[in-house]
């Protein structure tokens, strides 16, 4: 109780060291956090690179009393040790996975194993490794073989190993007596194709995972829009053809656009991030985002793919083509699209119930220096090395028949689209 009678108010102790010790822990993990999906390749490596140097500690050790100039060894072992520290900090911390490190590292280790001829004689090196070890040195062929695949871990295995070789003064080919390369260029080669494999996954995961969270959301708008938009269109739809007169075009606007956004939820979400960055784009799925009331699409259901620049110049034609059937076909006239993979051409065949095309008409339209159909038609398919054909007759329609190679590499003239 307090002087006036009031209850005292319990004391709290201040979580002032909880809370330090919290934000301590915190910023640690913080820092150990590793987004590299080969970080625990890289933290394994970390950790043969401490038995490396516990095995080459030991080895200096044992061979003290043999070297020429052991004390001058002694100080290679204490630089080169701070180097694997720093190392070791770099690469935990990922700070130092870049190739200026890992080329450092190479160039050091290679330096110190070739001092051995300065620290020991000729007699000596002949009956023992270089005095920091191959096993302490793998760790440089290690990291580079994380840092860049098989390739630059091959690489690495290389220089460690023509390291090795100068100092023994002679290429030992029998590799039962001197394994050193065949051991380096295996351990290259297997963490090198398990650190590639590990950022393939990672990648194709997070494609996965991001594709579904797409799905997820496309889902539940769909869901609104079916319950909302749609709902109110049909009805639009439905009471407009009952009244008749004026409202009846609004009807068939309505009913349009319920149909467009039907099948814009019903379509199957894309990885546009994958496919951006790829060199190849599926003809088949390009097509079929063509399709509306008066265009229909028939794709194969597997992909097709193309290198992007020919499927780009494709797209560009059927564009033309459906932009002169909207244009001359008449009001009334409906195209159908149909994308054919016959192994070593593709053929895409767009044909319209329009009016057709007059005989001579084209060539009247060359001649009047219209070069719509002949540029960004024919000129353009022609330019992929394929064919553009057409077959047309007043009141029977037009089909196109356009066929390109399936492993075109582009335009070779390097004409841009809008140029034509």
């Amino acid at each position: 109780m307090t002087r006036t009678g009031r209850p005292r108010a319990p004391r709290t102790r201040r979580p002032r060291d909880h809370a330090s010790s919290a934000a301590v822990l915190a910023s640690l993990r913080q820092g150990l956090a590793d987004d590299d999906p080969a970080g625990p390749l890289w933290r394994a490596a970390q950790a043969f690179r401490g038995v490396g140097f516990l095995y080459a500690l030991g080895f200096l050790v044992a061979v003290d009393a043999d070297l020429l100039h052991p004390k001058a060894t002694w100080a290679l072992f204490g630089v080169l040790t701070a180097a694997n520290l720093a190392w070791t900090v770099g690469y935990l911390r990922g700070f130092a996975r870049r190739g200026v490190w890992v080329a450092s590292e190479l160039v050091t280790s290679a330096a110190m194993m070739l001092s051995t001829s300065l620290v020991a004689d000729a007699e000596w090196i002949a009956h023992n490794q270089t005095w920091p070890t191959t096993l302490w040195m793998a760790s440089a062929v290690l990291s580079a073989a994380l840092l860049g695949g098989a390739r630059w871990g091959l690489a690495g295995a290389v220089v460690i190993g023509a390291a090795n070789y100068f100092v023994k003064d002679e290429v030992i080919l029998n590799f039962g007596r001197n394994a050193t390369m065949i051991l380096l260029a295996a351990a290259a080669v297997a963490v090198g194709l398990a650190a590639t494999r590990a950022r393939v996954t990672h990648d194709r995961l997070a494609s996965a995972i991001g594709l579904a969270a797409r799905s997820a959301e496309r889902e539940h708008l769909a869901r609104e829009v079916h319950d909302g938009v749609l709902q109110v269109l049909a009805l639009i739809a439905r009471r407009g053809c009952e009244i008749g007169g004026a409202t009846e075009e609004l009807a068939q606007l309505a009913a349009e656009q319920e149909r467009s956004l039907r099948r814009l939820i019903a379509s199957a979400p894309t990885d546009s991030a994958a496919d951006a960055g790829s060199a190849e784009r599926d003809l088949g799925a390009a097509l079929r985002a063509l399709a509306d009331d008066r265009v229909h699409v028939s794709t194969p259901a597997e992909a097709v793919e193309l290198c992007r620049a020919t499927a780009d110049e494709v797209l560009a034609a059927v564009h033309n083509i459906l932009d002169n059937m909207a244009r001359h076909a008449g009001p009334g006239a409906r195209a159908h699209i149909l994308l054919e993979d016959v192994g070593d051409e593709v053929v895409v065949s767009v044909r319209d119930d329009g009016t057709g095309i007059a005989p001579g008409r084209l060539r009247e339209a060359t001649d009047e220096g219209r070069m719509g159909v002949s540029h960004s038609i024919i000129g353009r398919i022609e330019d992929l090395g394929g064919s553009a054909r057409l077959e047309s007759e007043p009141g029977a329609g037009t089909e196109w028949e356009l066929t390109v190679p399936a492993r075109a590499e582009g335009a070779q003239t390097g004409r841009k689209a809008g140029s034509r």
